[in-house]
């Protein structure tokens, strides 16, 4: 956050803040855009990581037999039912509906039975995952409902981190939310959909912020500016910093951010009077930091170097975590790799604000 100009007393506020970070070492900087260019026009032919990763686990599978991950009593319990059941018993096992039964009767007429669990490779449709599944699925018919059952207190669990309550069903069929983020010279957002694709992201400078006293003519200018510019959405989520009320140096800093996250609730809170649904959400700042595993102790660190990785996945990886265009990336890029006097921090938060909101309340990664 920029705090030049600003009394001692805030710059100490700012740094309790959480904008203020540990040094990190530099991820990208302004000599990766040959890459990225190599990247955009030579994609067919570049190995990614993602693609040796791929390679890895097939060379893994390659040399682990399916016997080997069970024990004498699990592949007992699981041959006694591929070479006795019949095709519609077979059919009962989820994963083995429809020609993969099929499959399984013709080997054992073919080919007797069953002698090890290796030998299911040898059956049409059935590969490497898709045999250990089918084993795991026979030894443990419930384990889909004990994850779904987990995932359920997991998304309960996030519900926490966001203010006020929404109806989970209101979450679910989100199409797009604008995360927005503010400090003391900067307001920034991201709009982001459900696939994780950027759509729009961007900030802007807010130069009349903290000079003399709160005068709320000045807020309403300089919010309502940014209100202007932001897209239509089905939530606009906020930060909600950690800032404790109790602490008097602090409160300078404090006042500002209540002031402006109470003018924004607000101005974009146009539908309430008619139809009482918030529009508008707070989600904790910790929540996004602990998601990116990104404190340390009861401070958050910096996300500059981690949106980066995000920016430079989008061009390497085929299904990256974040999508961007590909002028994004080489915007973005420099962008944030330009040397100015203050860092974009609020910027990075917008977006990893808006990852984690998906994450966590939608899509349930953990990641």
């Amino acid at each position: 956050m920029g705090m030049r100009g600003l009394p001692d007393l805030l710059r100490a506020g700012a740094l309790f803040s959480g904008r203020r970070c540990f040094p990190q070492v530099p991820f990208g900087s302004s000599s990766l855009q040959p890459l990225y260019l190599l990247l955009c026009h030579k994609k067919s032919t570049y190995v990614t990581p993602l693609n040796s990763a791929s390679a890895a686990e097939n060379f893994k599978e390659a040399n682990c037999a399916i016997d080997d991950l069970y024990s004498t009593e699990q592949k007992s319990t699981v041959l006694q039912l591929l070479n006795s059941a019949s095709e519609k018993e077979l059919s009962a096992v989820k994963l083995m509906r429809g020609r993969k039964s099929v499959n399984i009767i013709e080997y054992r007429n073919k080919h007797g039975p069953f002698r090890n669990l290796q030998c299911l490779l040898e059956v049409p449709l059935f590969q490497y995952k898709t045999a250990v599944k089918v084993c795991n699925f026979i030894l443990n018919p419930n384990a889909k409902e004990e994850r779904k059952e987990k995932k359920t207190q997991s998304v309960t669990s996030a519900m926490k981190y966001i203010k006020p309550d929404i109806e989970r069903e209101r979450l679910e069929t989100a199409n797009n939310i604008v995360s927005i983020v503010f400090g003391t010279r900067k307001i920034a957002w991201a709009h982001v959909n459900r696939h994780l694709t950027v759509q729009d992201w961007q900030q802007q400078e807010c130069t009349m912020f903290m000079k003399g006293a709160y005068m709320p003519a000045v807020y309403l200018e300089e919010i309502s500016s940014v209100i202007s510019q932001l897209p239509e959405a089905d939530f606009y989520v906020l930060e909600k910093s950690g800032l404790s009320t109790l602490n008097a140096n602090l409160f300078p800093v404090t006042l500002h951010l209540r002031t402006v996250e109470a003018m924004l609730y607000a101005l974009l809170q146009k539908t309430f009077s008619q139809d009482g649904q918030y529009k508008v959400l707070s989600m904790a700042r910790s929540a996004v930091g602990k998601h990116f595993e990104l404190m340390v102790g009861d401070s958050r660190t910096s996300g500059i170097d981690l949106v980066k990785q995000f920016l430079l996945e989008s061009v390497m990886h085929a299904e990256p975590r974040v999508n961007f265009s590909r002028e994004q990336v080489v915007n973005y890029q420099n962008l944030l790799s330009s040397n100015k006097q203050w860092r974009d921090e609020e910027l990075c938060d917008s977006l990893l604000q808006a990852i984690a909101f998906y994450e966590l309340l939608i899509l349930n990664n953990t990641a």
